[in-house]
């Protein structure tokens, strides 16, 4: 079974990205044939600083590692590293129908949140089919809100089989990671880069400490009811068992409980959940040739696979002077 996702490197990862996916990749390189790519092509969307795109791509990479992301296990790669991936972009966009990108709900919810619209913006579901469809991945674990990129990966690849007559890709199924909640900012919306109420994973501890303590809450007092579907207590309860937040839970409804309190034993939790993978992190980090020989190795292992489902697509749409036999790939 091959597997494929990437994440975008638009700023350093948050609690958000390491309970909704990063940590859920790590834990499916047991699982198959695992492909994971730093996503800097998608980028290019909302950066426009190269210095900072690189470093946020490097950072990335050895978040990664830092998680546990085993380089002889699985494929990482920088997606600029592949511009195989530009080229069947290009392939699909000729089979993608307007209307279909128009109707994607991460574009419209970017143009109500002010963002600047170009065509980038509106094609990414194009670039992200490229990226999923070049490797005929079997499966791509998406939380509910890329459920519908996967639809349109699907409908793009059904579009460009039916148009050349061929099944050259295959539909990939999504693998939806319902057992993650959606994790909450400070303020109580979800956590965001965009919304800059993001707790990062290996920030200074003061940074760190700084973001907890000023989780929003309300005037309730001590000795009142607390309300545990609050930001507070759904990010408390990602570092406790279920016996845990039952028991929290329980003390919170009573009364008596202070917000202060469970604010301290958060940070406590996040603190030692996190303090050997920032040690790894640290590791990695002298060994900066390192993190790039992995890059470099992963995008060598890629292309291997990629080289030969693009020359599929260029020989079923008729580019280039052809094969004698042109087949779908495995």
């Amino acid at each position: 079974m091959r597997i494929l996702s990437g994440i975008q490197p638009s700023g350093e990862p948050h609690l958000g990205n390491y309970f909704g996916a990063m940590r859920q990749h790590v834990e499916l390189m047991a699982k198959g044939e695992a492909i994971y790519f730093l996503a800097d092509y998608h980028s290019m969307t909302s950066i426009r600083d190269a210095a900072e795109r690189r470093r946020f791509t490097r950072e990335l990479a050895l978040d990664y590692l830092a998680l546990g992301l085993d380089p002889a296990r699985a494929i990482l790669y920088r997606q600029s590293d592949l511009p195989e991936v530009t080229e069947l972009a290009w392939l699909l966009t000729t089979v993608t129908p307007m209307g279909l990108l128009e109707r994607a709900h991460s574009f419209k919810d970017k143009v109500a949140q002010g963002m600047t619209v170009n065509h980038g913006l509106f094609a990414y579901p194009v670039l992200m089919a490229a990226d999923i469809l070049i490797y005929n991945a079997d499966i791509v674990p998406v939380g509910q809100d890329q459920k519908q990129h996967l639809e349109m990966t699907r409908d793009i690849a059904g579009s460009f089989n039916h148009t050349y007559g061929i099944e050259v890709f295959k539909l990939p199924e999504p693998m939806i990671l319902e057992h993650v909640a959606v994790v909450p900012g400070v303020d109580g919306r979800k956590m965001s880069k965009s919304y800059g109420n993001t707790i990062r994973m290996f920030a200074p501890p003061g940074e760190i400490k700084k973001a907890v303590m000023g989780i929003v809450t309300d005037s309730t007092p001590v000795d009142q009811p607390k309300d545990t579907t609050t930001a507070l207590f759904q990010l408390w309860s990602l570092f406790a068992t279920a016996d845990e937040r039952a028991e929290l839970f329980a003390r919170a409804k009573a009364g008596g409980l202070g917000y202060g309190d469970v604010k301290k034993d958060l940070l406590a939790r996040l603190t030692a959940h996190f303090a050997p993978l920032r040690a790894r992190r640290e590791e990695w980090s002298q060994r900066g040739h390192d993190v790039e020989d992995v890059l470099r190795d992963g995008a060598q292992r890629a292309r291997a696979i990629a080289r030969p489902i693009l020359e599929a697509a260029r020989d079923a749409a008729g580019l280039g002077a052809g094969r004698p036999e042109a087949t779908r790939p495995d």
